[in-house]
């Protein structure tokens, strides 16, 4: 069987420290050009009259682009959509991890501090962030794709603040903080794991500031059912009879499951499918379990046809649960 590709995680540094202050304005200019990354690093320009600090590193995969490290005496300045090409339609998340920072869209202008961060996504007109002293940040690019699944579609709006002590913010800065600070792990399925889980906590945290949206908004009942009909399918993924018929006996009526969904940009069974798929991957990958057979891990998260399970399988992961979990026992055996 020829062996899966994936492609490799890339990874792209830049510091200052080392050039004359003199020079340090004209280098970060050029970045833009520079990085050859899918999603490329953002025009930096330098602020009048303050020392210029820029030490980064930007690392790319296939659904999820990060950058992390110190900017100062810096604006970065985030492209139209006009401007960005076709591969860049992207959810932006900029998190202070300590000092100041200011936001800028239009008349909008957020300030942010220590732990806060933003959501943005390029809109007609792009955005800026002004870092006049040294921030240390973390920037997180997600492409729609890899959200709309998670949690529905979301509209282009003016740049919004997650606000410090936002719980799933917080799991979200821990996680990328302690996976960045080591080299990434070389076994595919490791890296397709990790965008999974940046990409689960990122749709918690969207999640979390469009409650607060929907309240403003009145619509806090259908996004308090809907969470709660997510709930009540995350305990019965195992039942193979799990509809929105079965759902509605526990909650309201089948139409109106589907029409919360619909409100979302999701289809019932497309969603109920994404989690059985992924509760399975995480099943293969976990070495504890692999005495489990192949068709009984399919059935335990609610599929009654094997065959179907592995189409399935494929599709979503490039690969088969067989060999997800090949893969697993011969990296765990390197160790």
């Amino acid at each position: 069987m020829t062996p899966i590709k994936e492609p490799p995680w890339r990874s792209f540094r830049f510091s200052t420290e080392d050039l004359p202050e003199v020079a340090r304005a004209a280098a970060v200019r050029k970045l833009h050009e520079r990085t050859a990354l899918p999603g490329k690093i953002e025009p930096l320009e330098p602020l009048p009259d303050r020392l210029i600090r820029v030490d980064i590193t930007k690392q790319a995969l296939p659904g999820l682009g990060v950058m992390y490290g110190t900017l100062g005496g810096i604006r970065q300045a985030a492209r139209s959509r006009a401007a960005a090409s076709g591969s860049e339609d992207d959810l932006l998340i900029a998190i202070n991890l300590s000092g100041q920072s200011i936001a800028q869209q239009d008349d909008r202008e957020l300030k942010l501090g220590s732990r806060d961060a933003m959501l943005a996504t390029r809109g007609p007109e792009g955005f800026s962030i002004i870092r006049p002293m040294p921030v240390r940040f973390m920037g997180l690019r997600i492409p729609r794709d890899g959200l709309v699944p998670l949690v529905g579609r979301f509209y282009d709006g003016p740049i919004q603040r997650v606000p410090r002590g936002t719980e799933a913010l917080d799991l979200l800065v821990v996680y990328a903080g302690v996976l960045f600070a080591r080299e990434p792990p070389h076994a595919p399925e490791l890296r397709r794991l990790i965008v999974s889980h940046i990409q689960d906590l990122v749709a918690a945290t969207l999640a979390a500031t469009r409650g607060s949206q929907a309240i403003e908004e009145r619509r806090g009942i259908a996004a308090a059912r809907l969470r709660a009909i997510m709930i009540d399918i995350a305990a019965h993924l195992g039942e193979c009879d799990l509809t929105a018929a079965a759902v509605a006996q526990r909650q309201l009526t089948p139409r109106y499951v589907h029409k919360l969904f619909e409100q979302e940009g999701l289809v019932f069974s497309q969603y109920v499918l994404s989690r059985r798929l992924a509760r399975a991957h995480r099943m293969l990958m976990d070495m504890r379990l692999a005495w489990r057979s192949i068709s009984s891990v399919a059935f335990e998260v609610g599929f009654g046809d094997l065959s179907y399970f592995n189409r399935a399988f494929r599709r979503c992961y490039g690969a088969t649960p067989s060999e997800v979990r090949r893969s697993t026992e011969r990296n765990e055996q390197l160790r």
